[in-house]
């Protein structure tokens, strides 16, 4: 099946997260009206909590930061600057209506573009999101995935540390896990401008999306 081209969106400045979450409404919509094309949008958001269906409310420590309710799935995560995030708008009705296929195929997006900067990272079944072995040799995450779709399309999507302040996690018990850390490519030696791991994304979504329409 042939697509349209996916329109590709990155933004530098943080962007307060209520905003793009309407845009992102907005989008999805139109885009099941098809009124409007995919996209997939870069960006990093002013510090904030957001609460996925499955948030426990005791996993809300210390909400220093604004806390958003999002329609995602999964439980409180944070953003913040210095985490790159893509949201991933895509029309899976178009793309194999395999819900699963796409959260598999974002996780591999993220562990193959993480390697191309010699991180070795990896999924956990049982635990959502990206892993690392962080500088104490002990496994933790350094990227987050949760979506949404409605209408078969999807919203939201992965966010991946770069250089975020690290403390910033400590109000919440990120996705419910409080057995591991948090690390990021700054804490584990490997500092990257967001320019260029944009680059890196993009370059490695044909893959993503490959793999995904294989469905078809």
């Amino acid at each position: 099946m042939s697509f349209q081209p996916i329109e590709w969106r990155q933004s530098y400045a943080p962007i307060p997260y209520r905003s793009a979450l309407a845009e992102q409404e907005a989008r999805n919509s139109a885009i099941a009206a098809g009124e409007a094309g995919e996209l997939i949008w870069l960006l990093e958001h002013e510090p904030v909590y957001t609460a996925g269906t499955s948030a426990d409310i005791a996993d809300l420590v210390d909400p220093r930061f604004d806390v958003v309710e999002t329609g995602r799935g999964g439980r409180y995560t944070y953003h913040g600057p210095g985490q790159r995030v893509a949201y991933v708008l895509l029309d899976l009705a178009r793309r194999g209506r395999d819900v699963r296929r796409f959260v598999h195929g974002i996780e591999n997006w993220v562990i193959a573009t993480l390697g191309d900067f010699g991180v070795e990272a990896f999924a956990v079944p049982e635990r959502i999101g990206i892993w690392t072995h962080d500088i104490d040799g002990r496994e933790a995450k350094i990227g987050a995935i949760g979506v949404r779709v409605r209408r078969w399309v999807t919203m939201h999507g992965l966010a991946v540390n770069l250089s975020p302040d690290l403390s910033h996690f400590g109000g919440i018990v990120p996705c419910g896990i409080s057995e591991y850390g948090v690390t990021s490519m700054e804490r584990l030696g490997k500092p990257l401008a967001p320019e260029l791991w944009d680059e890196a994304l993009r370059a490695r979504s044909g893959e993503f999306l490959a793999a995904l329409d294989a469905a078809e």
